[in-house]
């Protein structure tokens, strides 16, 4: 079950020529692919990207009718190893996934792709998430583009831009006879708009009408001697044929003035923090028009001398606004300089920080810097100058906390931790390794479990180096994603080959749930479309793995707490595999509340569970927030005097799992919580025995309370 369902706005896809669409980025390029032609398309989910799959997911039935095949890839590195369709075949392909991190897992296939070259358009379209809304390293996309000989696009980020580079990406592909990367930064993803529609083209040729005319051409083999020939292909036919490409359909855009003192040259996907960042200094209107020249490179590799120079021309300095590190592109164009005779100033990361993510304000402080030094008359008088120093802001860091990440409300991965802790003060801290998952929040307070990540299912891969045997077992930790992603070959085939001592734990929450609740081989629904209920346990006997534990239900912290014992204490010498499965809640919510409120406005009788802390029990330990760490569990303090310490409480979030109580105690069920179903549409004789109850418990609390009073009156 995704995150989000685009079953209804999917029905907009099959909108034709003289209509408007309108949606977000991601809608907007999968209905960008059906008018371009494309004839097969795939993938891996992966913020910001992950709703493209999600997309293409619920549009297969529009796909299957324009004749375009889609397949949910089992790995990035699947995905680009896909588009080899279009080596040979004058296909038009496209592939997707997340950033940096994406393209490293697809090199290989990247890296033969491009050296082989196609005949089709071949596009990948990269989701890059640079800045401070990643999850990730911060790496960018273009050092691989550069390496590989890719073409990369850059678009500005409004929907028609980024509509019209995906038909200009496809055929910069075909003109150069090269792959091409389409960068959509995370905000273009989901940035809303509206764009005039084209009508949906069926692609030229099908894969199914590939097949029945098979092609194959030995020259576009990468093996010696036509490797060697690819890379002079690449240096003296294609990078030209792209560049003349680029000029002549005009992909990069200049605004503004021809001619000026002093210009600006930005990414595309820079473009509005630039107007943005001009139109706050009086220098372009709220439409965008300025009288500040702009050359606006929407394809940011291979960079095209002549356009460069022909803008630098005649002017004192130009400012390259490039996000990210190392910079690249500044590069570039200083070695176009130092060639040509032009005495030009270069400027960019002087004024610019070279790392870390352009926002409103680096960009205004860095442009303002530029444009003082050059033309200070004008700069609006209230800019500071560039030689001041920015004011004094206060450090909120030592008043406010920081707020790292951290599991949901209810999340069944809670309980793993909490019972791994649990055996940890008991037989002693452990080598852990972690995986890309929600299973690394257990890195962070409270759990503290975990301290390295090397790879999407190279969790256990990671701790190779601990297999060899010693005091305590090392424990590594893989989520069923990352076990089908890459883990059982990469990771669980590598404990087993080298018989590994050593304890893995995977994590099965029934969905890839970080990328955004997609079904995986393992997944427990029935997918009409994908094969599903494919036990992982099954999968490890399968390579080999003998001592395999299952866990159906992680909220048992007693059960979790004695599965880890075993594992770590037994006798048996190799890979010890503890598979420990239960629902991801969040993607529960999604699918139960919807169903939960129907029942209740239809009215039918609804029980829902949810727990509560006894004040007057409670003895504020608070170990069930130690062991636990729940969002849902707080602390509130008492109007008592007799008690300084703040007890445990429960807000409405709450889910009911009632992992809290499990862990309160050493694992046994703290006698201050209390479990409480609330009742929607009870039947009279409930309702009756409610009123009655009530009534009981009124009288017997106003009892209580006038005790109280009475013994405060003759207390001394």
């Amino acid at each position: 079950m995704a995150e989000r369902s685009f079953k209804k706005e999917v029905e907009h896809l099959r909108a034709g020529t003289g209509e408007t669409f309108t949606g977000e980025g991601i809608l907007a390029i999968t209905k960008a692919l059906l008018e371009n032609g494309v004839g097969y398309v795939g993938g891996y989910q992966g913020a910001p990207i992950s709703h493209l799959m999600d997309v293409l997911a619920d549009a297969e039935e529009l796909l299957g009718e324009l004749g375009v095949r889609f397949e949910a890839n089992a790995s990035e590195a699947a995905a680009a190893a896909m588009l080899s369709a279009s080596v040979h075949y004058p296909i038009r392909g496209a592939v997707t996934f997340k950033g940096s991190v994406g393209v490293n897992v697809a090199s290989d296939a990247l890296a033969n792709l491009s050296s082989s070259g196609v005949t089709g358009g071949a596009v990948v379209i990269v989701g890059e998430d640079y800045g401070e809304g990643s999850s990730i390293m911060q790496e960018r996309s273009h050092a691989f583009a550069m390496k590989s000989q890719f073409w990369l696009m850059d678009p500005r980020p409004n929907l028609p831009s980024i509509v019209q580079s995906v038909g200009q990406s496809f055929e910069l592909s075909e003109a150069s006879n090269t792959p091409v990367m389409l960068m959509v930064r995370i905000r273009s993803c989901h940035v809303t708009g509206s764009f005039e529609c084209h009508d949906n083209q069926r692609p030229a040729l099908t894969v199914k009408d590939a097949l029945s005319n098979p092609q194959r051409d030995w020259n576009r083999v990468v093996l010696p001697p036509m490797s060697f020939v690819h890379e002079q292909d690449k240096v003296n036919n294609r990078w030209p044929a792209a560049q003349q490409h680029i000029i002549d359909q005009q992909l990069n855009e200049f605004f503004g003035p021809d001619s000026g003192k002093i210009g600006i040259v930005c990414q595309g996907g820079m473009y509005n923090g630039v107007i943005r960042a001009l139109q706050r200094l009086g220098l372009a209107d709220i439409y965008g028009d300025t009288d500040f020249p702009i050359y606006c490179l929407n394809v940011t590799y291979p960079l095209v001398d002549q356009e460069f120079l022909t803008f630098a021309k005649d002017k004192k300095g130009v400012l390259i606004i490039e996000e990210g590190q190392p910079e690249f592109i500044e590069q570039g164009f200083s070695t176009m300089l130092l060639r040509s005779d032009l005495s030009v100033k270069l400027h960019g990361k002087d004024v610019f920080p070279m790392a870390g993510e352009y926002t409103g304000q680096v960009m205004l402080d860095g442009i303002s810097a530029f444009v003082t030094q050059y033309s200070p008359d004008l700069m609006p008088g209230q800019m500071r100058a560039p030689n001041q120093p920015a004011p004094e802001l206060p450090d909120l860091s030592q008043t406010v906390p920081i707020r790292p990440p951290g599991f949901c409300t209810g999340c069944p991965e809670r309980p793993i931790f909490a019972a791994l802790k649990l055996v940890q003060q008991e037989l002693g801290e452990h080598q852990i390794s972690a995986d890309i998952g929600c299973h690394l929040f257990a890195s962070l307070p409270p759990f503290d479990i975990g301290g390295a990540t090397m790879g999407y299912g190279l969790g256990p891969a990671s701790n190779a180096a601990f297999d060899g045997g010693g005091e305590r077992r090392a424990i590594s930790i893989i989520g069923d994603g990352g076990f089908w992603h890459n883990g059982l070959s990469s990771s669980i085939g590598n404990m087993v080959f080298n018989k590994a001592d050593s304890v893995a734990v995977v994590v099965d929450n029934y969905y890839s749930a970080a990328t955004g609740g997609q079904d995986i081989l393992s997944s427990r629904a029935d997918n009409p479309t994908k094969s599903t209920n494919n036990p992982i346990t099954k999968a490890l006997s399968g390579v080999g793995v003998d001592w395999v534990r299952h866990i159906d239900h992680t909220y048992d912290v007693t059960k979790m707490r004695a599965i880890f014992h075993e594992a770590l204490t037994t006798e048996y010498d190799g890979p010890k595999v503890i598979v420990a499965s239960s629902e991801c809640m969040l993607n529960r919510q999604r699918r139960e509340k919807p169903q939960r409120n129907q029942m209740i406005s239809d009215g039918k009788r609804v029980e829902i569970p949810r727990f509560g802390v006894d004040e007057d029990i409670c003895t504020g330990d608070h170990a069930c927030i130690r062991l636990s760490g729940c969002p849902s569990l707080s602390v509130k303090h008492l109007n008592d005097p007799l008690r300084d310490d703040p007890v445990a409480s429960i807000d409405q979030s709450c889910v009911g799992c009632g992992n809290c109580g499990e862990v309160a105690d050493a694992a046994v069920l703290c006698p201050s919580f209390y479990r409480a179903d609330v009742v929607h549409n009870p039947g009279n004789f409930e309702s009756r025995w409610a009123r009655m109850s009530g009534r009981v418990i009124h009288w017997l609390q106003s009892r209580r309370q006038l005790g109280r009073l009475e013994f405060l009156e003759i207390a001394p």
